[in-house]
C-alpha cells in the first residue's frame, strides 16, 4: 500500500489536469502558468507577453510573411488539443490564416505517453506527421490524426498504430514505400524530443495545448473569441 501511495504522489507531481472555465489542459510539473477565468476577455495580465520560441524547421501553415505568428505546442492524444483543433482552429484558419494575417506553427509536446509505462503513441503520431511532411502533406496528415483520435476518444489504447498511420498515408495520397521507410527509421525522434524539451524551457508550465500569438501566451483550449481578440490586438499594434 505504501508503494502505491508513493507512486501515486509521484505521478500527481509529474502530470496534472487543470480545469478552468470548462476548458482543460494536460500539464507537466507543479507550475501551470496563468489562465483566463472567463475564457472571453484576453487581458495582458492573464495572457502575458513573453518570448516566443523560434519557428526553426517546424511546419508552417499560412503565408510566410503573415504579420502574426501562432506557435502551438500540442500532443496528438491530448483531448483538449483535439478540442482546440475541432472548435477553434478551423475558425482561425478561415478568418486569419487563409486571409494571410496569421501563420500557424505546430511543435510537438509529448505528454500523454508518460501516463503509462512504455507509452509511445503520441510520439509515434508526431513521427508519422513529420514523415508526411517530407511529401508536402504535413497539415493534411496532422488533421487526419486529430480527426481519428477525436473519434476514438481514448488515450494509450493502441489505436495510433503503424497500420493506422499507413492507412492515413494512403488516404492523403502519399508514396507508401517512402512513408514506411521514413516512419520505420525513427529519423524524427530527436526533433520531437527537442520540441518537448523546448516547451519545458519556454513555458511557465509545460501544458497542452499552449499557444504563442506573437509573444502573447495562451494555455488551454479556450474559445475562439479569446484567440481572435489577441490576434486583433497584435494586428493593430
Amino acid at each position: 500500500m505504501e508503494f502505491i501511495k508513493q507512486n501515486f504522489l509521484a505521478l500527481s507531481i509529474l502530470v496534472g489536469v487543470l480545469i478552468l472555465s470548462g476548458t482543460l489542459v494536460y500539464v507537466f510539473g507543479p507550475g501551470f502558468g496563468s489562465q483566463n477565468e472567463t475564457g472571453l476577455t484576453a487581458t495582458e495580465e492573464e495572457f502575458p507577453t513573453t518570448t516566443a520560441p523560434p519557428i526553426g524547421d517546424d511546419p508552417v501553415l499560412g503565408q510566410a510573411d503573415a504579420p502574426v505568428t501562432m506557435i502551438e505546442f500540442g500532443d496528438y492524444q491530448c483531448p483538449f488539443c483535439g478540442r482546440f483543433f475541432s472548435q477553434t482552429e478551423g475558425k482561425l484558419r478561415e478568418n486569419y490564416i487563409n486571409t494571410g494575417k496569421v501563420k500557424l506553427v505546430y511543435k510537438d509536446l509529448i505528454i500523454i505517453d508518460s501516463f503509462v509505462v512504455g507509452g509511445h503513441e503520441s510520439k509515434d503520431a508526431a513521427s508519422a506527421a513529420n514523415c508526411a511532411g517530407e511529401q508536402g502533406k504535413y497539415w493534411e496528415y496532422h488533421d487526419l490524426i486529430f480527426t481519428t483520435e477525436i473519434a476514438d476518444g481514448a488515450e494509450n489504447n493502441g489505436n495510433l498504430s503503424r497500420s493506422l498511420f499507413l492507412n492515413l498515408a494512403n488516404q492523403v495520397g502519399l508514396d507508401a514505400g517512402a512513408f514506411t521507410a521514413c516512419y520505420d527509421s525513427r529519423k524524427y525522434d530527436a526533433e520531437i524530443d527537442a520540441d518537448t524539451a523546448e516547451a519545458q524551457s519556454v513555458l511557465p508550465g509545460a501544458s497542452t495545448p499552449s499557444t504563442f500569438i506573437n509573444n502573447r501566451l495562451v494555455q488551454g483550449a479556450l474559445p475562439y473569441e479569446v484567440f481572435a481578440q489577441i490576434i486583433e490586438e497584435e494586428l493593430n499594434k
